[in-house]
C-alpha cells in the first residue's frame, strides 16, 4: 500500500511538472506569436508613414519650385533662377548637409517613431527628386515614362517657365492650374524632344561645401 501511494504521488508530481512545462511552453508560444503580430503591425505602420512622407514631398516640391521660386519672389528665387540660366547647377546642394544633420538629430532624440518614418519619406522624396532632376538634364531617358517626364520639364525650362512646376509628378500642376492644356503640352514637348543631354560638371561638389551658400 505504501508503495502504491508513493508511485501515485510521484506520478502526480511528474504529471504536474509536465503540465507546468506545457503551460509555460504554450505561454511562450503565445507571447512569441503576439510579439510577431506587434512587430508586423509596427512595420506596416512605419511603411504607411514612410509612404505618407513620400506623398507629402510632392506638395513640398511644388511649393518650393512653384510658389517660392516662380510665382512669388522669395529667398529661393535667386538660386533657382541661377539654375535656369545655367542648368549645370542642377542640385539643391545647400540643402543636403542641413537635411543630413537634422535627420541625425531627429533619430538621436526621438528614435524610430511614426513621425520619424514620415520624415524619412520626405527626405527620400527629396533625394529621389535630386537624382531624377539630374537625369532629366544629363542623361538620356531609359523608358517612355522618363522620356515624357524629361520633355515635360524641358518645356518648363525652354518654353513655359511660368508653368509645369512639378518635376517628379504632375498632380499639383493639375490641382493649381499650372499644367498646359494636353494638346498644347504635346506640341511643346515635341518642340524640345531633340534637346541633347548636358555634358560637363555639375554643382554636386558644393554638397560638401554648404557654407558657400551662406557666405553669398
Amino acid at each position: 500500500m505504501r508503495r502504491f501511494i508513493e508511485v501515485m504521488y510521484y506520478s502526480i508530481i511528474e504529471l504536474y511538472g509536465q503540465g507546468r512545462l506545457t503551460v509555460r511552453a504554450s505561454s511562450n508560444v503565445s507571447f512569441m506569436i503576439m510579439h510577431d503580430h506587434v512587430m508586423v503591425g509596427m512595420m506596416a505602420l512605419f511603411l504607411v508613414m514612410f509612404i505618407l512622407g513620400l506623398c507629402a514631398w510632392t506638395f513640398v516640391e511644388y511649393t518650393i519650385h512653384g510658389f517660392l521660386s516662380h510665382i512669388f519672389t522669395t529667398f529661393v528665387t535667386p538660386q533657382h533662377l541661377g539654375h535656369h540660366r545655367d542648368p549645370h547647377l542642377v542640385f539643391t546642394a545647400g540643402m543636403w548637409a542641413p537635411l543630413a544633420l537634422l535627420s541625425a538629430l531627429i533619430f538621436g532624440i526621438f528614435g524610430m517613431t511614426p513621425a520619424t518614418a514620415i520624415w524619412l519619406g520626405l527626405v527620400a522624396g527629396f533625394v529621389s527628386y535630386e537624382l531624377f532632376h539630374y537625369r532629366i538634364h544629363f542623361a538620356r531617358p531609359i523608358c517612355a515614362l522618363e522620356d515624357r517626364m524629361r520633355t515635360r520639364h524641358l518645356v518648363h525650362h525652354l518654353k513655359a517657365p511660368n508653368q509645369i512646376f512639378g518635376v517628379t509628378n504632375r498632380i499639383w500642376d493639375r490641382v493649381f492650374g499650372s499644367e498646359p492644356e494636353e494638346n498644347h503640352l504635346a506640341e511643346l514637348r515635341a518642340a524640345v524632344a531633340a534637346t541633347a543631354p548636358l555634358t560637363g560638371r555639375t554643382n554636386f561638389h558644393r554638397v560638401f561645401r554648404p557654407w558657400t551658400y551662406v557666405m553669398r
